[in-house]
């Protein structure tokens, strides 16, 4: 982290993390996929559902990023009695949000597409999706859990092959359990949504496998996996605020549904294309933020002015260029794009639109998402959080609702390059600020260093 020159250092971390979200992406889009040649309607009923499958990745990413974190400090302190009942108990708290959920799919999935559409086919078959994937989310919860104690390891390599497996099973089943194939009944969207629960305890049966075979560090006991007052505490004074600032984006998922439900039911299905499309731009950035922010807190704490800066400035171009080549592609292959989706003549002509028009907002995107890593890396979450309120609550929903009043759903879509807007000048103003400060700590710390040597 002190030494290695940055830039290897950057990339060799970032490939492990870059490849396990694109796999997180390709698991996400595959069931829109084969569920789109079912109907648009079907597209539709899934695209709704993507709230509920956010937030449950909120609180389960959240929850196990507390569990990580606690038990890379434990075991950097030597304390491995402490890493063992941290990750014990997150996999008692993995539990726990499975009940949360398996419970609200089953009292809350019908009212909660009941907000969002009239449509009683649409209805009917999002209720139906969105009811296995919560009830039978047991496997989602533990595959995140065990995969987070990998990573706590080290074991980046095996963290991935857990989301692998549990993706190559979903995209084997899911054509079998959706159109019937090998003499089973055809399901429709709820095949789909089976053949997601089976890949994800599939993935987590194999996480739970490498752990108890390879992670030695932190031995698993099923005595162990129990609540613990104190230990739950700092998972969750970790794990909150992340749960939080994901949690916002399951809200701004369903208002602009809402939104969009209201002009035509094709425009949700193409933002729900958007989002599995853009997941591909997206989580490569991801990757190469959750590299990046080790090594800038490492040189920080160390006083390394010069690799911060260098970290930062690496980080923040190769974004940019990430973002450049999606700008491209959306701009100049829509259609194509859209044609995986078995698109109809006028999603096509309202998704062109859309995927140009939201795309435009990529490249300061870039630069947002690396700054907001900026922010957690040295110490000022806060700002992390308040940009993206501001951006998906504050601006984002009021002007697609505003733009919304006019009756086109082409405008609609400029809400998001004007939220993208506000959100760099706030990171912009936090980012100057952030760096100025560390950059005067550091100096100061090896000032008042070089007087006392």
């Amino acid at each position: 982290m002190g030494v290695a020159p940055v830039g290897n250092l950057l990339f060799k971390m970032a490939i492990p993390m870059i490849i396990s979200m694109l796999v997180q992406a390709l698991y996400n889009i595959v069931d829109s996929i084969f569920v789109s040649e079912i109907s648009e309607d079907a597209l539709t009923a899934v695209s709704l559902a993507f709230p509920l499958q956010t937030l449950m990745l909120a609180f389960g990413l959240g929850s196990s990023l507390g569990v990580n974190t606690l038990i890379s400090r434990s075991l950097g302190a030597k304390d491995r009695d402490s890493a063992r009942k941290a990750a014990n108990c997150g996999l008692f708290l993995a539990f726990c949000n499975y009940v949360f959920f398996a419970i609200a799919g089953l009292l809350l999935s019908r009212p909660f597409f009941a907000m969002q559409t009239d449509s009683q086919a649409i209805l009917n078959m999002g209720v139906s999706y969105a009811t296995v994937c919560l009830v039978g989310s047991f496997g989602l919860f533990e595959q995140l859990a065990f995969e987070k104690i990998l990573q706590s390891t080290a074991k980046t390599s095996l963290s991935m092959i857990t989301q692998l497996v549990g993706a190559v099973v979903n995209i084997i089943l899911d054509p079998i359990f959706i159109f019937g194939w090998l003499g089973l009944p055809e399901m429709g969207v709820t095949g789909a949504a089976i053949a997601t629960v089976l890949g994800q305890l599939v993935g987590a049966l194999t996480g739970l496998i490498f752990c108890i075979k390879y992670n030695k560090e932190v031995p698993l006991n099923i005595k162990e996996i129990k609540f613990d007052k104190k230990i739950v505490k700092e998972i969750y004074r970790v794990g909150l605020p992340s749960i939080v600032m994901q949690s916002i984006g399951s809200v701004m998922t369903f208002g602009m549904n809402t939104i969009l439900m209201g002009l035509t039911s094709t425009a949700s299905a193409v933002f729900g294309a958007y989002f599995k499309l853009q997941s591909f731009v997206f989580m490569p950035t991801f990757g190469l933020n959750n590299a990046m922010v080790p090594i800038i807190s490492y040189n920080y704490g160390a006083k390394r002015k010069d690799r911060v800066n260098r970290t930062i400035k690496l980080t923040v171009w190769t974004a940019v260029i990430i973002m450049i080549f999606g700008l491209l592609i959306f701009e100049l292959l829509p259609t194509l794009l859209l044609s995986m989706f078995n698109a109809s003549e006028t999603m096509l002509n309202i998704g062109a639109v859309a995927l140009r028009v939201i795309a435009s907002h990529f490249l300061l995107a870039g630069f947002n998402i690396v700054a907001g890593s900026v922010f957690q890396a040295i110490g000022n979450p806060i700002h992390s959080m308040i940009v993206s309120v501001c951006r998906q609550l504050v601006v984002l929903l009021p002007a697609a609702f505003l733009l919304s009043l006019s009756g086109s759903v082409n405008i609609v879509w400029l809400a998001f390059p004007i939220a993208e807007i506000v959100s760099f000048a706030l990171c912009l103003y936090y980012f100057i600020k952030t760096v100025k400060v560390a950059n005067a700590k550091m100096t100061e710390i090896n000032y008042k260093e070089a007087l006392t040597v």
